[in-house]
This record gives structure tokens, sequence and C-alpha cells, in this order.
């Protein structure tokens, strides 16, 4: 860096924590501190975001020692591009020139909207985004200060393809010719397939020995990257996170109700790059002494949107309601009914039976001795009759009943 230069860096104004997004718009400054007067032909800023793999061939160079080197294969897909200048010399004038001090230039652009592949830095390849300011002097290399920011592609665990269940079985018969002993099953179920860092992954399985050997039951989550270039494919397999049970004898099971394993903080899963791919499996697995596990790999996806349980409860429940009570629309009728007449109700003898007056209002305060803003009508029909045990309509049958009754 020029003598005269005594700071040179860029500054974000807002940087995510989980990284920016598609359609995000990325904001800053570039900081520059001069001691002296600086000429200066221009300040430009580049903005890159780019997916890259590369990986020698060692395999092919040690079959052919000496012949020639391990050949290469690299990859590029480039998914941000972006240019501005933020000053520059302007008319006749070759440079401008910079008093002594510290000085700001803001900038400011776009993320694209189409998808953007998370950031990723794996064994072979990785995708990266970045800004770069260059300082352009006359007579002077450029200089280059370069800072890196985050993009997140974001998943939602909550989508219907991440909320069903994945169970797979297996069995496996220990032993060779006519030397073997009974058989070792596993089975293995977890309630959905999307998670996000942090959660825990709460498995169900089932372990039986029926061999003559002690077995251990296991779980973890692997991370598998695979990378693509010139038609070849490289993959890398990474255990994350591990849990193991206990010992299950011969002749025994064991039950996991829900054993939980912790995801770490790791990439989440890229599916949309077609460089590079990040996935991720759940291993449940035994471990039998002097014989090959017993695996099941169950595929999982770790998303970047957590999983909201009472969303998913409440749709169903909903679904679930207006299934069941779709019978109801059968029995209620297009148009409701009329309520039914007055007249038809009351008979003409309620109507011409004569009923005492009312008290008036001015009666009512003087017994009450306090103004009566309102009240209640009395009843004008007929109280229902007093329970007796005595029916006081009783049949021809129940009479003689009762009189022979009388007698004896």
């Amino acid at each position: 860096m020029g003598l005269k230069v005594r700071t040179f860096g860029i500054d974000f104004d807002t940087e995510e924590l989980g990284g920016f997004s598609s359609g995000d718009r990325v904001s800053g400054q570039v900081l520059l501190e001069v001691g002296d007067g600086l000429p200066v032909a221009a300040l430009r800023l580049e903005a890159k975001g780019c997916a890259r793999v590369n990986w020698a061939d060692k395999a092919a160079a040690a079959a052919a020692p000496g012949i020639a080197p391990a050949p290469r294969y690299r990859e590029e897909v480039v998914y941000l591009q972006h240019r501005q200048t933020l000053q520059e010399a302007t008319g006749d004038q070759e440079c401008f020139v910079l008093p002594p001090g510290k000085h700001e230039f803001p900038f400011s652009f776009q993320l694209p909207q189409g998808p953007l592949v998370t950031s990723f830095n794996g064994k072979y390849g990785s995708v990266k985004y970045w800004v770069t300011a260059i300082l352009e002097r006359p007579c002077v290399p450029n200089q280059i200060v370069k800072r890196e920011f985050s993009v997140t592609s974001q998943i939602d665990v909550n989508a219907p393809n991440f909320l069903s269940s994945v169970s797979k079985s297996k069995e496996k018969t220990i032993g060779c010719w006519f030397f073997t002993s009974g058989p070792i099953s596993l089975s293995a179920n977890i309630e959905r397939s999307g998670f996000c860092n942090g959660e825990a992954i709460p498995i169900y399985a089932e372990f039986e020995n029926c061999s003559s050997r002690l077995i251990m039951p296991k779980a973890a989550i692997f991370q598998t990257q695979t990378y693509l270039a010139n038609e070849k494919t490289k993959t890398f397999r990474q255990m994350i996170a591990n849990v193991r049970g206990n010992h299950v004898p011969s002749g025994s099971t064991e039950s996991w109700n829900g054993k939980a394993l912790k995801i770490p903080p790791v990439t989440p899963s890229i599916l949309d790059c077609c460089i590079i791919r990040v996935e991720y499996s759940l291993a449940v697995y035994v471990h039998i002494p002097g014989s090959k596990k017993l695996l099941l790999e169950l595929p999982i996806v770790i998303g970047t949107i957590p999983y909201n349980s009472f969303g998913s409860r409440s749709s169903s429940m909903c679904s679930q309601f207006s299934m069941d009570m779709s019978w109801l629309q059968l029995a209620l009728p297009e148009q409701p009914e009329a309520p039914p007449n007055y007249a038809d109700v009351v008979s003409e003898e309620d109507l011409a039976r004569q009923f005492p007056p009312l008290p008036q209002a001015d009666h009512l305060e003087h017994e009450f001795g306090s103004p009566i803003f309102a009240y209640i009508q009395e009843f004008r029909f007929q109280p229902p009759p007093v329970y007796s045990e005595v029916d006081p309509n009783p049949t021809f049958a129940e009479e003689l009943q009762r009189e022979v009754s009388f007698e004896i």
C-alpha cells in the first residue's frame, strides 16, 4: 500500500446474521484515509459471486507414475456480477486529488431475484460472494481490497414434501455356509425429513438380536459433498454428529422411542447448484463384532426456516374438521324455513282467558322505595304442575288396581 494511503477498507451497513438472500440490497462504504493529498484516477467497486470446483485425479496419476502430472478438473458457475464507479476524474482531467483525512464512498447494489446458492466452503470446491474495491492511481499499480459476505438460500422445512415420515427396515444373518446364527433386524422411522441447525431429531427404532453376538445400536448424521466437473464426479463424506444406545445381548431387543440426536451448526442443504451438492442423511445402524454393520440411511434436509408445529397441526386439524363436518351440508336445507305463526302456537282459549291487571309503575316505586327502570312482566300462562307420585289423570287399569290395593 502506498505511503500516502493509511487505511483502505470496506464496511457493510447491515450484515445479516444468517446471510443475505435473493433480492436483498447490499450497501456500505469504501473507507479511505490518506496522509497527504492523494492523486486518484478512479475508485471502482466490483461484486461477484460464483461456485468453483477444483480437484486433481491422483488415482489416474498413480496408475501411470512419471508419465504425466495428475489431471485437474475445474468448473465455475457465476451467480453475481456487478460493477460501479464510486468516483473518477471528470472531463479532460487525468486524476483528482483527495485531501488529507478520512473519506467514505457509499455503494449500494441489489442481489439478483433469481435463486442464489448458499455460501459454502468444502473439500474440493466452494460458493463465495465478495465485494472488491479498486483504487486506480496514475503511474502506480492499482490497490485492491476485498471483503466477503454471506448468502443463504432459504429452505422452508414446513413444505409438504418435508413433513412426511420416513421409515426403513432391514435384516441380516451372520455366519457362512451351514454355521449361521439367527438374524439381526433393524427398523427405523423419523416423523419428518426437514430440520434446522440446533434442532434435535427424534429417532424411533427397533433392534432385535436373534444372533449369538453382542451388538451395539448407533445413529449418526452424515454430510455428503458431491462435486461435478468435465463429466467427472468427486464425493466427500463426513460424520457431523452421532449417538449410541445400550448393548443388546443375544435374544434381546432394544427400542428407541424418540431418542434425540442434535444437529450441530452446519451449512444448510445445497440442492440447487449444478456443480456442487451438499446433502445430509440420518444413518441408523448396528455395530456387529466380526462382521459388517447393519445400516439404514434416511435422507434428511437441513433448512433455514424452522419447523412450525402449531401451524402444521392447525392446518391438519382444519382439514380434518372440514372433512368431519361435510355431512352437515347434506342435513341443512338450501333455504331456511320461516318461523311458525304466533296464532299457530297460542290457542284461542289462552287468548280469551282473563288475567289480573298488572301493577302500575307508580305503585311499584312506592312498594320498593326507589324508581323502577325495568321490570319483567308476569308469566301469562299457567305454571307447570307440582310434582306428585300420583298420576292426576290415571288410566282405567291404574284406577282398578288402586281400588284393589285399598280393599286388601
